[in-house]
């Protein structure tokens, strides 16, 4: 290789070098060592002075299987898994149609459904409130339609909880799918019609088996954070409709247990851990079937 060539090679191989080395440093003091924080704090005793001191014991984790934060486990879980199937069934219709759309039409749906972003999701939650509260616009038009004769109660109920985080995650769920049916193969669809598969048969046996990568991206982006939106349960849900991201603002801000609150942290990162694992699992057979698919056409 000439000497030319070589000189123009080092500086880009050490300019990659400095790149991976910066990300793995940045990973490194702001990702592992908070997380490595949290977990030794989680085995240490509470102090009300020095919030977290020595010796070690496992007294956090025990708490975590208390009759009562079990309850709010399932509570949190139940909330996050419905506010998820309700995302799909909203947002899959919808994104099959962002994907039949021509460019202009699409670009401007997309648009209008990112819009919101541009404003704070806690300033959105507020409006959610003041929507769904006694004097809010729906009780307003219920009570001036004459379906009701007084205020109907929705605020500090599981139903505006789930449905501020509805509309906080329906776009997380949207974009993924409509990335999954921009690489579904119109040929198989139209190819299965032809051959006298009715719309039902080309759904399942066709789209939904293509778009499942979509499907599970979404859920997860949507279920895992749903857990943790306290904000969203504190405005609309008060004290009886707790999420996991509740209890852990509550331990460090309010009661000032940090070991008991980095606790509930490390349960809540082990189990998003656990749906992620769940989801390269799936994403691999659903790989492997596609590619046994592939083999046998």
């Amino acid at each position: 290789m000439p000497p030319q060539v070589k000189n123009l090679i080092k500086p880009l191989f050490s300019f990659r070098r400095g790149v991976i080395f910066l990300t793995l440093f940045w990973l490194g003091l702001f990702v592992l060592v908070p997380h490595v924080l949290v977990l030794v704090t989680s085995v240490l005793t509470p102090d009300p002075q020095h919030l977290a001191v020595w010796p070690v014991t496992l007294d956090s984790w025990a708490r975590l299987f208390d009759p009562l934060y079990v309850e709010v486990f399932w509570h949190s879980l139940w909330l996050s898994a419905v506010t998820t199937v309700i995302c799909l069934l909203l947002g899959y219709p919808f994104a099959w149609i962002l994907a039949k759309l021509p460019g202009v039409w699409r670009g401007v749906l997309l648009f209008l459904m990112i819009v919101p972003f541009w404003t704070n999701s806690l300033i959105r939650t507020y409006a959610i409130k003041l929507i769904l509260g006694n004097k809010g616009l729906v009780n307003t038009l219920l009570v001036g339609a004459g379906i009701t004769d007084k205020p109907v109660e929705l605020l500090y109920t599981p139903f505006a909880v789930i449905f501020g985080l509805v509309y906080v995650l329906l776009p997380f769920m949207v974009l993924p799918l409509v990335s999954s049916f921009d690489k579904l193969d119109r040929n198989l669809i139209e190819a299965a019609h032809d051959l006298g598969a009715g719309w039902w048969q080309r759904f399942r046996h066709i789209i939904l088996p293509l778009t499942m990568p979509g499907v599970v991206a979404g859920c997860l982006i949507v279920f895992l954070p749903a857990m943790g939106m306290f904000y969203v349960a504190d405005l609309l849900g008060g004290a009886k409709n707790l999420l996991l991201g509740n209890i852990i603002k509550n331990q460090f801000l309010v009661v000032r247990d940090w070991p008991f609150g980095a606790a509930f942290s490390v349960a809540l990162i082990g189990i998003m851990a656990a749906l992620m694992w769940l989801y390269f699992l799936a994403n691999q057979r659903i790989n492997r079937q596609g590619g046994l698919d592939d083999e046998g056409i």
